[in-house]
């Protein structure tokens, strides 16, 4: 029930509860880390260099770097003692800042007078897939119905080694993708712009720790591992990922573009919102085994707005549907040694849920584009086209809680010449 002096509205997603970590650009200014309440972001390097936040075990100068690596890299402790420390200075009923203005000039700036920046550097980026749903989907469509399922999905989190310098902050413009593709009657592929660009819906969570070469990390271990998590739009060219996935998966297809929400939410403040996930048949072998509820009731959003005309919403999903858990995900990931770094980022995989609503794909939606989806001025969409704006949001709430991630946002461009 804690409040804020800072006015925060009642559907926002970022109340004092919520205190997540970015990176931001005041005009002519460096880039340095950030928190947010409500519509007003709060300069952490300002703060720490005013003393405002000695005794936290943070370095005065570790909020002055233009990402959160080094912010991340002082571990779970020190930052659960810096979100403790900023929620004490802003409770409605503390004077330290809220009755001197003129100690706030230069420390509080409004959300629209500022530039937010991609907040980690990743080093390393894995995409999982781990929607049942969604992997039912597809099986359905490219493979046979009654075998939707590669025989290995119910055993372990299938994913694959992505490319990180492609993932970008909400607010990137990115071009169409071109690419080869093959149609079933041609006899040769062809070279060209994608004409099936699509989003996938996903959440990533984002590793806050280092290990070693050959080390292993349980399920117990994994979330000490995690430092938060974002929105993640893992843009995908369906046509061109069709011709060139086999034998070894995605390529051209999806390393075009992935873009993430500024704010990274710390586990601690999405702790409220646990949910056990479904149950997993047959048992997964020990390594994979889970205690404790690993995910969490994300409501997740999907929105398409073409040029000049309003936004629609065209999917409605949950992060509760994650058959793999990220613990599991991360248990998988290093259990042949493979080491982890700070920043690294590891993709959900597309959140798709049972109803037709909560698709979250528009391969899945416009089912391979036989049954395209009516946009208010009258035309249809079955994959994106150019300039239409994709708009993700995801938040939870309760009890009059409500804790979110903001937006990832990315308007499609023509493809280049």
């Amino acid at each position: 029930m804690m409040k804020s002096w800072i006015e925060v509205g009642k559907e926002s997603d970022f109340p004092i509860q919520n205190i997540p970590f970015g990176i931001f650009k005041t005009p002519g200014g460096t880039a340095r880390a950030a928190t947010r309440i409500g519509d007003v972001v709060i300069d952490l390097q300002a703060l720490a260099l005013q003393g405002f936040l000695d005794g936290t075990g943070a370095d005065r100068e570790v909020f002055g770097y233009e990402t959160l690596n080094p912010f991340i890299s002082m571990g779970k402790e020190i930052c659960r003692a810096v979100r403790a420390r900023i929620a004490e200075i802003f409770e409605a009923g503390n004077p330290l800042l809220r009755d001197y203005p003129e100690k706030q000039a230069g420390m509080l700036f409004a959300l629209n007078a500022i530039e937010m920046q991609m907040p980690v550097h990743v080093g390393d980026y894995t995409d999982f897939y781990s929607s049942l749903e969604h992997a039912t989907n597809v099986g359905i469509m490219f493979r046979d119905p009654a075998n939707a399922l590669l025989p290995n999905w119910k055993h372990l989190p299938v994913g694959y080694h992505g490319r990180s310098s492609s993932i970008v902050v909400s607010g990137t413009n990115i071009h169409r993708p071109k690419g080869q593709t093959k149609t079933d009657t041609a006899g040769l592929p062809e070279f060209g712009p994608s004409k099936q660009v699509d989003f996938e819906l996903e959440l990533a969570f984002i590793t806050g720790s280092k290990t070693a070469l050959g080390q292993s990390v349980s399920t117990a271990e994994a979330e000490d591992h995690i430092f938060g998590m974002v929105i993640f739009n893992d843009l995908s060219a369906r046509d061109i990922q069709r011709w060139e996935y086999v034998p070894l998966g995605p390529f051209l297809a999806k390393n075009f573009g992935s873009v993430v929400s500024p704010w990274v939410v710390t586990l601690d403040a999405l702790e409220p919102f646990r949910v056990p996930g479904p149950v997993q048949e047959p048992a997964v072998l020990p390594y994979l085994q889970a205690e404790g509820n690993h995910n969490f009731d994300v409501q997740l959003d999907v929105l398409i707005q073409p040029e000049n005309q309003p936004e629609q919403r065209v999917c409605h999903s949950n992060y509760r549907y994650m058959y793999w858990n990220m613990a599991q995900q991360l248990a998988h990931q290093t259990v042949n040694g493979c080491n982890i770094n700070i920043g690294d980022m590891y993709g959900s995989g597309t959140i798709s849920g049972p109803t037709p609503d909560s698709l979250g794909s528009m391969l899945e939606i416009a089912w391979k584009g036989t049954r395209p989806v009516k946009m208010a001025d009258g035309s249809e969409r079955k994959f994106i086209h150019d300039n239409d704006t994709i708009i993700m949001r995801g938040y939870c709430e309760k009890e009059n809680l409500r804790i979110g991630f903001g937006e990832a946002i990315t308007k499609i461009l023509p493809a280049t010449s």
